[in-house]
């Protein structure tokens, strides 16, 4: 397995990595390697999709996008 070393990271990175491993009951190793495995093997563009329709408000009723009962029309062509 290989190792990486990442060296001049500012003092808030270093402490914001450890909060947050803290958070996830990891150390700050374990943590950094798993928001590198997110980063770099997930497919992000489906989990951005996923987050962006679970973040919106949950407001209105069903009934607000309901199809109105005059559909389908008669076309003329």
């Amino acid at each position: 397995m290989s190792q990486l070393i990442v060296r001049n990271l500012e003092p808030e990175v270093v402490q914001a990595l450890q909060r947050r491993a803290a958070d996830h009951g990891r150390s700050a190793e374990a943590e950094h390697r798993e928001i590198l495995r997110q980063a770099l093997l997930i497919d992000t563009k489906a989990d951005a999709f996923k987050a962006w329709v679970l973040s919106m408000p949950n407001v209105g009723d069903d009934a607000d996008f309901e199809r109105g009962a005059d559909l389908p029309r008669e076309v003329d062509l």
